[in-house]
């Protein structure tokens, strides 16, 4: 059987919550609950979005993203003021890793967020986490910044890199 993806609704959330503190938790990964909670639970109320990925009724992973003004600073010369998007969480069942899902979700939600009308996208990982990293860099992402955060960075080099995955060109959004 070949797995399927859809967008999440409220009726999701639990799931969802409990795949990402069971798949997700790494020593890369930031999680702290209540804050993790509140943004899957977003969901219901739309301030979140999400696709996931699924196969027979069982969950395999997926991918949420906000609306946001957060990253202005990095926005290009012009759009500093625009809305962009932050892609919050990405978590793929362990016994799925390495075979694409993340890349190819986190490709379809960047295709969801450039039809609501955005065309910045934002992500951030551990600076030493190789599969995010990988997983970012097939879905056509590109590091732009690295920072010390220590506090969301407890582990390793104790840095985030921050990546954007911005229109081309010349290419619509």
């Amino acid at each position: 059987m070949q797995w399927q993806s859809r967008a999440a609704t409220a009726a999701d959330v639990d799931a969802l919550c409990a795949l990402i503190f069971e798949h997700g938790a790494n020593p890369w990964n930031h999680l702290p609950r209540a804050e993790v909670l509140a943004h899957l639970h977003g969901i219901g109320d739309g301030s979140t979005r999400a696709v996931l990925a699924e196969e027979e009724g069982r969950l395999l992973g997926f991918v949420s993203h906000v609306r946001t003004t957060w990253f202005h600073e990095y926005q290009p010369l012009g759009r500093q003021d625009d809305a962009h998007a932050y892609v919050c969480e990405a978590v793929i069942h362990r016994g799925m890793a390495g075979r694409g899902l993340g890349s190819e979700l986190l490709r379809q939600v960047v295709a969801a967020i450039h039809a609501d009308g955005l065309d910045d996208i934002y992500i951030d990982r551990h600076e030493e986490n190789a599969a995010s990293a990988g997983m970012m860099r097939k879905a056509g992402f590109v590091e732009i910044s690295t920072y010390d955060d220590a506090e969301r960075r407890p582990n390793g080099s104790r840095r985030t890199t921050l990546c954007r995955w911005q229109t081309p060109v010349g290419q619509p959004g």
